[in-house]
């Protein structure tokens, strides 16, 4: 009787104990605002593994993605001027301080045209090698679909995008379902509410609701698609695309975040918080200082109080002479990035800046560029440590 009563005990231990490992292993699973937290300063590994043979393709003749070269991951990922991504390149990210790395991806390069959406399997095992640097150094590693959510977006129906888009991302979130928490997966670059061709084949503006409804479907099928793959991808933090990822769209009411099976694991992405200031020629001014803080403010009240992280999945490297206001106050480049950098930080926003293959960090030296901006990236990052 005494050694059955002993099984029984250590029976229902054993089920406590593995109970309550069940609940650790799911605590190891950061929130979005954890990872928002942990991801620093960002660079993009921009005009590499998202190029592609562009030519003609604002254009509803442009059917298809044309062939580069051999036809190999690496004819594609240096067809924009690219070099190829090496550890070195990625050590040299890590080295000058960022935390985080944005792997723009076009997913349509290498890939049959026989309406089946089947991703190469030597182009997504080349994305593997990148996302292996990154998670070798570290650091946080966000991959997207970019570029060709244009092309799909452009020549298909709400509907008939969604279910492209969930096969897609479907392929993509099995394949990476059992990397670390430091994989985090971005569902679209900035076309969502993007034009469409019309039956003349012009690239026609659709009406606001009907560009809403786009954004909101695609951003819930690319979470629905990710959760329903399992393994880690249960739990992954995911960053939704803004509506143009334009920061007055997406704090309208008219955009919604998706249904999450998952509670607290959702960022959303918007592009430059000085974009309109920038492209007017009032870089450095008064009014840019102020139109900053508002779109933050915007930001704020619309997803940061409600403890939705923003990703500011692009951020500017550098303002030319050309875009300063002739009475700017601030009236060096350096000067205005770390301005730019320090608000979005200061508010909890995850800053990652553009950069192409020899612009603010050179992927031959491996180093920033410019020392005033070494030095402003090396005060932030040290900042955000403390």
């Amino acid at each position: 009787m005494n050694n059955r009563l002993i099984s029984v005990i250590m029976a229902i231990a054993l089920m406590l104990g593995s109970s309550a490992c069940a609940g650790s292993d799911a605590s190891q699973s950061p929130s979005a605002q954890e990872v928002a937290e942990n991801m620093g300063i960002g660079l993009n590994l921009g005009n590499t593994m998202e190029a592609y043979e562009a030519s003609g393709c604002e254009k509803i003749t442009y059917e298809w993605i044309p062939v580069v070269g051999s036809n190999t991951p690496k004819d594609y990922e240096t067809c924009w001027g690219a070099v190829e991504t090496t550890q070195e390149v990625i050590d040299g990210i890590k080295a000058e301080g960022f935390n985080t790395v944005r792997i723009p991806v076009f997913w349509g390069n290498m890939m049959a045209n026989d309406g089946t959406y089947t991703i190469n399997p030597d182009y997504i095992a080349r994305v593997k090698e990148i996302v292996d640097y990154c998670q070798k150094d570290g650091l946080y590693t966000v991959i997207n679909i970019h570029h060709f959510d244009e092309f799909i977006i452009r020549r298909n129906s709400t509907e008939e995008c969604a279910g492209i888009f969930t096969h897609l991302w479907t392929q993509i979130a099995e394949y990476f379902k059992d990397y670390p928490y430091t994989l985090v997966f971005e569902g679209y670059n900035e076309y969502l509410g993007g034009n469409r061709f019309d039956e003349n084949g012009d690239l026609a503006e659709l009406p606001k609701g009907e560009a809403y409804k786009m954004t909101n479907t695609l951003n819930q099928a690319f979470v629905d698609a990710v959760r329903a793959t399992g393994g880690n991808n249960g739990e992954r933090v995911l960053i939704v695309s803004g509506y143009w990822t334009n920061i007055d769209n997406t704090t309208s009411p008219l955009f919604v975040m998706p249904n999450d099976t998952a509670s607290d694991r959702l960022m959303v992405s918007v592009h430059y918080v000085d974009n309109m200031m920038y492209w007017i020629n009032k870089i450095g001014g008064e009014d840019w200082l102020a139109y900053t803080d508002a779109q933050i403010d915007l930001l704020d009240k619309a997803f940061l109080s409600k403890n939705i992280p923003v990703f500011m999945g692009e951020t500017t490297a550098g303002y030319p002479a050309s875009n300063f206001d002739r009475a700017a106050v601030h009236k060096d480049s350096s000067e205005c990035v770390e301005i730019v950098l320090d608000k979005l930080t200061d508010k909890g926003i995850v800053p990652v800046i553009w950069d192409t293959n020899d612009n603010f960090y050179s992927r031959t030296e491996y180093r920033i560029k410019s020392d005033p901006d070494r030095e402003v990236i090396k005060k932030i990052s040290e900042k955000l440590r403390k």
